[in-house]
Formats: C-alpha cells, sequence, structure tokens
C-alpha cells in the first residue's frame, strides 16, 4: 500500500491537494525567490491540532491550508496530528511549464515507403509523411516522438535500409522512435500480456531502431498500444528503461480508457494532472491533453484555449495524432491531416509554449 493510499483512506484528515507523487510545475503555485510556493489542503474536522512540516496550521470550513516552499526536484512534505505521521514525496518540475510535445502512435507505414525507395530517395525526408514532420519542426521548432510498430502487410522493421543513418541520427534534437507494439491488430494486444511477450515485442522494435537509425533516437518515455497493460507488464517497461507512459486516464462507460494498470482512485487523479509517479512501480504517468484526429479542424483551437485556462491542465500540453489517417486509401482518411498538425503548433508557438519532449522536464 502506498503512502497515498493509506492517507486517503484512513483517519480523520485526508490530503486533497497535493498527493503523493505528484509532479508539480510552476503552475502549481507561485515562483518567488527560487522556490515554489504552494498551498497543502487537508480536509478534516475542525477540532484537530494539524501540523506541515512541523507547523501548526489553522481549520477553515473543515479544510486545512498550509504554505510551503518547494526547493528542489524532489520533496518531502510532513503531515501529523497527535495520533498519525505521514509523508508525501513530490516533486518540482522546474522546466515542465509552457512546454508541448506532439506525440504520433501507430507507425509503420512511413518506414515502408522509405524501404521500398530506398534506390530512389537521397534522404528520409523524400517520404511525405515524414517530409511534412519535418516542416512542422522547421517553421515552429515542435519535437516531435512517433511509436513504432514492428510489422505491416508485407513488411517490418528488419527490411529497413540502415544507409540513412547518419541522417536519422542528425534529428536527434527534435525526433524520437519508440517501441509502440508488434502490430496494428489486434486491439488492446497487452492488455491481458504477459511480461515475456512484451519483452520480445520491446526487442523487435528497438534493436531495429538502433541498427537503422541510431540509439540517440530512443526515449526513456513511450505509449504503449492503446495504453492496456498489466501491473507485470508495466514493471516488465520499467526493466526495459521505460521511466514514462502515457495515457488518457479517463472512463468510458464506467471503463478506463488508455490507463495502463492503474486503479480508479489514480485514474481519477491523473486526469486532473499533467505527470504524476507511482511510486511503488517508480513510473511516471503523462496525460494526454488533445488527441487531434478526434477533433474537427474548427475545433482545435478552442479545445487549445480551453485547455491554456484550465489550471490542471495547462502547463505541459502533450498532443497525439495516429499515423494512418495521413493517408488516402486509408478508410478513415482525414484530408485535412496536416491542416490540424499546423494548426496546434501554429497555436502553441504563438501562445507561449515552447517545444520539449516530456523526457526533457521529468526527471532530475
Amino acid at each position: 500500500m502506498t503512502d497515498q493510499t493509506r492517507l486517503q483512506s484512513t483517519g480523520d484528515w485526508e490530503v486533497l491537494f497535493p498527493v503523493d507523487g505528484d509532479m508539480l510545475h510552476d503552475f502549481d503555485g507561485e515562483v518567488r525567490e527560487g522556490h515554489l510556493h504552494i498551498h497543502v489542503s487537508i480536509s478534516a474536522p475542525g477540532n484537530q491540532v494539524i501540523k506541515v512540516n512541523g507547523i501548526a496550521i489553522k481549520p477553515y470550513n473543515e479544510e486545512y491550508y498550509a504554505e510551503i516552499a518547494l526547493e528542489s526536484y524532489k520533496n518531502v512534505i510532513t503531515i501529523e496530528d497527535e495520533s498519525r505521521r505521514e509523508e508525501l514525496v513530490v516533486y518540482w518540475l522546474k522546466g515542465a511549464a509552457n512546454k508541448y510535445r506532439l506525440s504520433i502512435d501507430d507507425n509503420i507505414w512511413f518506414l515502408k515507403d522509405i524501404a521500398e525507395h530506398r534506390d530512389t530517395y537521397r534522404s528520409i525526408f523524400d517520404n511525405p509523411y515524414l517530409g511534412f514532420l519535418k516542416e512542422v519542426h522547421d517553421t515552429y521548432g515542435t519535437k516531435v516522438h512517433l511509436n513504432l510498430y514492428f510489422q505491416t502487410d508485407g513488411f517490418d522493421l528488419t527490411q529497413m535500409p540502415d544507409t540513412y543513418k547518419d541522417e536519422w541520427k542528425a534529428q536527434a534534437d527534435w525526433l524520437r522512435l519508440t517501441f509502440h507494439a508488434l502490430q496494428n491488430e489486434p486491439d488492446m494486444p497487452y492488455k491481458e500480456a504477459g511480461p515475456a511477450e512484451i519483452r520480445r515485442d520491446y526487442e523487435r522494435v528497438t534493436n531495429e531502431i538502433i541498427r537503422f537509425a541510431g540509439a540517440e533516437l530512443l526515449d526513456p518515455v513511450t505509449t504503449i498500444h492503446w495504453g492496456e497493460a498489466t501491473l507485470e507488464g508495466c514493471r516488465e517497461l520499467r526493466q526495459l528503461g521505460f521511466r514514462g507512459l502515457t495515457g488518457y486516464f479517463y472512463f468510458v462507460d464506467d471503463r478506463p480508457l488508455v490507463s495502463y494498470y492503474l486503479n480508479k482512485k489514480q485514474i481519477d487523479h491523473l486526469n486532473g494532472r499533467d505527470f504524476w509517479m507511482d511510486h511503488s512501480e517508480d513510473l511516471i504517468f503523462i496525460k494526454i491533453d488533445a488527441v487531434l484526429d478526434r477533433l474537427q479542424m474548427n475545433e482545435i483551437v478552442p479545445a487549445l484555449q480551453r485547455l491554456k485556462h484550465d489550471a490542471n491542465h495547462k502547463g505541459f500540453l502533450e498532443l497525439m495524432i495516429h499515423e494512418q489517417y495521413f493517408y488516402p486509401h486509408y478508410f478513415n482518411y482525414q484530408p485535412d491531416y496536416k491542416d490540424k498538425i499546423f494548426a496546434a503548433a501554429k497555436w502553441a508557438s504563438e501562445n507561449g509554449y515552447e517545444p520539449a519532449f516530456p523526457s526533457e522536464c521529468i526527471f532530475e
């Protein structure tokens, strides 16, 4: 049982904010004199003597508040009364506010195209999809993270030539390639998969990325296909070097969606945060804020505006889309695919958001 579970399920008081594992950015408080000042909020009857970091605090309408200053990446908050003493560990992410990233799932077709045109493409950016993404980067500085399948019909990553490796490596400042799944079907392939299956598929994808593109393009953050994996599966991902997993973290018809192994309380909490660390597994979960292919073109800017004015989500914007919608032959082709990405990147740039990978912001 984690400190968070104990704090929120026993005793006469409940910590409302922050909770154990919260990863805070500058919008969660006020930065003054090199410290992030935040308000600890505790729900409790008004007749208790509660101390935060050794200082007694007074109640107001059955809630207790204490201002504390976070000094470093990792911070311990002590909360106690006459009978209990608990510790929360929270994090100050000094470089996470006003940042954004574009993450794209289900990638394989653009690699198949490059392999098929190895004799005519002088550059990986002769591929229309990758060339377009570089145009977005060149225009707005956008950092792009591509989560890869190992195989699709008639192609797998072993067929990718390594002749472009130097060019791939030269893009490492703005482009990432990581493991996503073996292939597109079946849905939710790792929902019940054991660690051995996950390791097998991870190694297939990752070994090939290193061979044809270089280890420089790997990243300790990824999105598993459908964002579903068992606790044991996620432990295996952590053993394989992943420290962060992105997901939706909400419920549809009372069923968790793209939420890995997390329980209802954890999912509800993450749905209102940018990042949260599960200390029991040493894994950081990252909230996807907008799935661009699920939005109409005229909905993108209003959706981003709402995020900007949402105190819980405006710090780091995680934007996501899927590769397939780029292609006219796909049954669900979106002819405004490019326009959607350009609109999101343009909005981010004009609203003070700088490109960043989560891995550049959430680790010490």
